[in-house]
């Protein structure tokens, strides 16, 4: 079944950018590549301190509908997601908590002229992999986790802002993700219902800019 999911959001992914991409290239709509920093957080109970995790995000994006004031905006990206935190008294100990998504917004782009977009939506997502790090009173050590101890799919709203310098983008957003990360006991202890939290900074390059 996980199989499966990852599957079709795979090939919805490919399909939409590929219509958009065809339609793009006869149509003057952007498409390209894009890349970025990803800061990502956790709200996880019961610790007493919590800090960003530092990533990246990478990928593809193409314009389904294009106006002058509004655009329909697909995307298909690597990003990197989870946090670290640490528990202080008897014992101290620091977790990080590295969780690799597969992802596919999907925007609305309000354009405000030709300098200025804001862009709003919501993203599907599929965990390809997740590791832990310890370090601290009970030793240092880096596992692969079992996906199975996590759910599968994330998904969530989304909100930003871009600027337009000819050709590039220079934008920053931030993901809001609603699906708890946690599907069994064991990570239920560490995460309880803990959700993805992520901002961005990306640079997105349109390979359909013509000066």
């Amino acid at each position: 079944m996980k199989t499966q999911l990852k599957h079709i959001l795979l090939v919805a992914g490919i399909t939409i950018l590929t219509s958009a991409a065809t339609t793009t290239f006869a149509q003057d709509r952007k498409a390209g590549i894009k890349g970025g920093l990803n800061v990502s957080n956790m709200y996880v109970d019961d610790v007493d301190d919590e800090n960003a995790r530092f990533g990246f995000n990478a990928g593809v994006y193409g314009e389904i509908i294009s106006t002058e004031t509004f655009g329909l905006q697909v995307e298909l990206l690597y990003d990197t997601k989870g946090s670290k935190f640490q528990t202080d008294g008897a014992i101290d100990q620091e977790f990080k908590f590295n969780l690799n998504y597969l992802d596919l917004p999907v925007l609305a782009v309000f354009k405000l002229g030709e300098a200025v977009e804001i862009h709003a939506g919501g993203y599907a997502g599929y965990l390809l992999n997740a590791s832990t790090k310890t370090e601290g009173d009970l030793g240092n050590s880096t596992d692969e986790l079992d996906k199975d101890n996590f759910r599968s799919l994330d998904y969530g709203l989304i909100g930003g802002i871009g600027f337009n310098l000819g050709a590039a983008q220079i934008g920053a957003r931030y993901n809001y993700g609603l699906a708890r990360i946690a599907d069994s006991n064991t990570a239920e202890d560490f995460l309880g219902n803990s959700k993805n939290s992520y901002g961005q900074v990306y640079l997105a390059l349109n390979l359909n800019h013509k000066p």
